[in-house]
């Protein structure tokens, strides 16, 4: 099935139940008000929301109303938790040998993970504001999932089946401040302002045989001013599943229903040593940072710029017959006033 959050007059918005062809969406504030009451309550509720999608595709239900992505919230418009893995040990490879340095043993093995701002998300359809352009704007095209509640300790196997909804992300990231921060040695804060989530968030059951493995097998497009900038299938090179990611989430502690762990920006090896760009006939990136890195690697600086104001990111992903699944994050670029 499939789930979004309207605006409203409170900080959680409006769950409602939208329609496989995103056409249309029904509120369902008698079965669940909010995103986080319907996770609280899933093994209760999961079944009547479920009943209430059915009957709204098939055309039996009053109170339909027109879907608008642009009225929508982030699916949850704040989280008890938001964890970004690397899960694509290709981006991390290229960060690395853009400065020099080597991959250790370890990545291969053990996910790369941070611990996000959650208290406040971006609407998929917000503008994100920035404070200064020179901070380095950057859009990171991701996969995330939504939980149930998970014990500490769950094996990788456990913990997929504890996966309650499937979204996607733009983490908005801040280039110029990272290395200042990593150089603290304390990690992200200030870098990783809030982030935006797909219109729509669906169960896994819905994306069919390219829900595999816990894994997503669809490309997913970022496009750039209007230019395709990426394609990457998101279920290729990615090296830790999301039940390797929520187990490594959960090691030493409890996840509450409606965390969010994600997936790391998308990226292909494409069978070269760096993947390449739409252009030379590759699947292109999921962020302004690998094109980057790869130019330094080939020619020994950046050539290309990150976002300025007024530039406009879309992230979506299409199913086998070009229908979109979880609606498209569309967002400009904005200076904080």
């Amino acid at each position: 099935m499939k789930l979004a959050t309207l605006k409203n007059d409170t900080r959680d918005g409006q769950l409602v139940v939208v329609s496989k062809d995103l056409q249309s969406a029904v509120a369902v504030t008698h079965i669940a008000p909010t995103m986080q009451y319907a996770l609280d309550n899933w093994d209760t509720l999961s079944m009547h929301l479920q009943a209430t999608y059915h009957a709204l595709n098939i055309g039996q239900l009053d109170d339909v109303m027109a879907f608008d992505s642009s009225l929508c919230e982030s699916p949850l418009p704040r989280a008890y938790q938001w964890a970004d893995g690397s899960a694509y040990v290709n981006h991390v490879e290229l960060v690395r040998k853009a400065r020099g340095a080597e991959l250790p043993p370890s990545f291969w093995t053990d996910p790369l993970m941070y611990q996000g701002g959650s208290d406040d998300f971006i609407g998929p359809n917000d503008d994100v504001l920035v404070g200064d352009e020179s901070w380095g704007i950057d859009f990171e095209a991701e996969v995330a999932v939504v939980t149930g509640d998970v014990p500490m300790g769950v094996s990788a196997l456990e913990a997929g089946n504890h996966i309650r909804l499937v979204m996607l992300v733009n983490d908005v990231s801040l280039r110029g401040l990272i290395p200042q921060e990593l150089a603290k040695g304390f990690g992200f804060f200030q870098s990783k302002p809030a982030s935006s989530f797909s219109p729509v968030a669906v169960t896994p059951d819905e994306l069919g045989d390219a829900w595999q493995g816990f894994k997503v097998k669809h490309p997913l497009l970022s496009t750039l001013n209007g230019a395709l900038f990426g394609k990457p299938d998101a279920g290729v090179d990615m090296t830790f599943d999301f039940g390797q990611l929520i187990a490594h989430a959960a090691k030493t502690r409890n996840l509450t229903a409606g965390a969010i762990i994600g997936s790391g920006t998308v990226s292909n090896k494409q069978g070269t040593d760096y993947g390449s760009a739409i252009e030379d006939g590759g699947v292109g990136y999921s962020c302004i940072a690998e094109v980057r890195m790869i130019e330094t690697i080939r020619d020994g600086q950046p050539s290309t710029p990150f976002m300025k104001f007024g530039d406009r990111i879309r992230i979506e992903m299409l199913d086998e017959q070009g229908a979109s699944v979880f609606g498209a994050i569309e967002q400009q670029i904005k200076e904080y006033p």
